[in-house]
């Protein structure tokens, strides 16, 4: 079924049923005002739904079901919102059916795909060998000929850069080309499995492929700014009452400053609510653990749902960070860990932020170890820079303080 077909049957489907229960199948006959704002604007939102649900999926591994409800429960909020500030007529009955049409439509889809449709990829023999495993939405084949064998793949994965490529397969990969059978380099499909990007050679940094786009940029620019004047007046009575909360606990400044590493590798001062004791960093600066005893009562609560960052949104307002971005580190960490894994500043190319695709991934990084692997994560997020890859990031940031997820 062709994303076409399938996006007029949702129309019908999240329209159409209310449209008829509420008004009568011969609505039509009495278009006035009220009837014409909630028909175009149920239609486009569920069109805004469908084509952000399909980017989206594009940096989830193709699996989106954590992130309808979100997605849809914000598209059709602004709808309500803006016809609410318009003072526009319209139909809350029919707004509100459509939207749970429109989550029921996105689901069953979602179940109905998964049963019915695995994506199914046949792989090349290369050498080092492929690590691509099969999923519950992915199967994986490997080929040991240059033949299909009569099954229809989505997608042909190889080693396109292999010297040790045979005549008779890429003569195999052009014959796919043709039969319009799409070919991808492995590390390609790694990427978007994974949501990591590897760097070990210069060699394999692709022109152009991780400098991120300066249009979006300015555009972010200017987004972080509007965003936090936004949430301001939701936010400063939040952080009066941290504040305080973190002045009765244990003894000290309610605030934490301390030199981070930012765009263009330039130092910054940062803001944090303090969530150690005053003395933490007293024999020298360490990354933070499991049940690490020098957090305080107030600053494990804070930690957890991430209200220590909120004095950041001052950085972001001086320009020293953005709202989303690769975490910066200190000076310190940033020097050791340059000298233990390739490429590493790379990551200062964009302005550092409050929250990341690294921490939605992964995590708090303890180690080197981790730290390599958080590092591949912000590449990816350079290399995708993007308003999509951001919203995901925020849809995901929400999830994680709601759960508390990856706190230390």
């Amino acid at each position: 079924m062709g994303a076409p077909f399938q996006l007029l049957a949702g129309w019908l489907f999240v329209l159409g049923i209310p449209v008829v229960s509420i008004w009568g199948p011969h609505f039509w006959t009495r278009l006035d005002g009220v009837r014409i704002n909630t028909l175009w604007v149920v239609a486009l939102s569920f069109l805004l739904v469908m084509l952000m649900l399909r980017r989206l999926s594009r940096f989830s591994g193709g699996s989106i079901i954590a992130h309808i409800a979100p997605v849809a429960s914000s598209v059709f909020l602004l709808a309500f919102a803006g016809l609410f500030f318009t003072r526009s007529d319209y139909s809350r009955p029919v707004l509100l059916t459509a939207y749970v049409l429109c989550l029921l439509w996105c689901y069953a889809g979602y179940f109905i795909g998964r049963r019915y449709r695995r994506v199914k990829l046949a792989v090349l023999p290369m050498s080092p060998p492929c690590t691509l495993a099969s999923a519950p939405n992915l199967e994986i084949r490997h080929l040991t000929q240059p033949d299909l064998q009569g099954v229809r793949y989505d997608a042909i994965v190889a080693d396109l850069r292999s010297a040790d490529m045979t005549p008779q397969w890429e003569r195999f990969l052009a014959q796919c080309i043709l039969a319009h059978i799409p070919v991808f380099h492995v590390r390609q499909v790694m990427e978007g499995i994974t949501g990591r990007v590897t760097i070990d050679h210069l060699s394999e940094n692709e022109v152009g492929t991780l400098l991120p786009s300066q249009l979006y940029t300015v555009c972010k620019r200017l987004i972080d700014v509007a965003a936090v004047l936004l949430v301001l007046p939701v936010a400063l009575p939040l952080m009066a009452a941290t504040a305080i909360a973190i002045r009765l606990d244990s003894p000290g400044p309610a605030l934490f400053l301390q030199n981070r590493v930012g765009l263009g590798n330039r130092d910054f001062c940062i803001y944090k609510f303090r969530s150690m004791r005053v003395d933490a960093e007293a024999a020298g600066a360490r990354l933070a653990s499991d049940c690490d005893d020098r957090i305080t009562r107030a600053g494990a609560f804070i930690r957890k749902t991430r209200l220590d960052e909120l004095p950041q949104l001052w950085n972001v307002l001086k320009g020293d960070m953005s709202l989303i971005g690769p975490r910066p580190e200190q000076r310190v960490f940033v020097d050791q860990f340059d000298a233990e894994i390739p490429f590493y500043i790379y990551r200062h190319v964009v302005r550092p932020g409050i929250t990341g695709w690294a921490q939605v991934m992964q995590g708090y990084a303890s180690d080197a170890d981790a730290t390599r692997v958080k590092i591949q994560h912000d590449f990816y997020y350079i290399k995708h820079f993007s308003l999509w890859l951001d919203i995901l990031i925020i849809f995901k940031t929400v999830r994680i303080v709601l759960t508390g997820w990856g706190a230390r």
